[in-house]
């Protein structure tokens, strides 16, 4: 299992808490410094079942430079959202679990966490 964290974010913290208390066995990824290409977004992406513009955080300072409320969600844009995650990491939701099944959750809840948990064990 895999959990992609900002240190700063309290979500972040109360996961890899839950994570502690629960003995699970995973590897952090700071994606602010370690930032996921591309092709790495679009796995999780497909992981998550979700599309690029559902795990944007809208309220950051870059999400309104780019003006990406006004920005079209389809298909046809799919790889500028891609993009802008890709280069603007501070957009992507967060924490990001990855659990070992292949399956993801945006896990910003306690329950969103103990679910990962459950698709990681045996």
């Amino acid at each position: 299992m895999e959990i992609w964290i900002n240190p700063a974010c309290s979500k972040c913290r109360s996961a890899l808490s839950l994570l502690d208390a629960e003995g699970a066995v995973y590897t952090v990824r700071r994606y602010l410094d370690d930032v996921p290409s591309a092709d790495e977004i679009r796995a999780v992406l497909d992981r998550l079942n979700l599309e690029p513009w559902d795990i944007i955080r809208t309220q950051e300072a870059d999400a309104k430079e780019l003006g990406l409320k006004e920005w079209a969600r389809d298909a046809s844009t799919r790889e500028r959202w891609i993009t802008a995650l890709a280069e603007h990491p501070r957009l992507i939701q967060r924490p990001i679990i990855t659990a070992d099944d292949g399956t993801a959750l945006v896990a910003r809840t306690e329950e969103a966490v103990r679910e990962a948990l459950s698709h990681n064990k045996s």
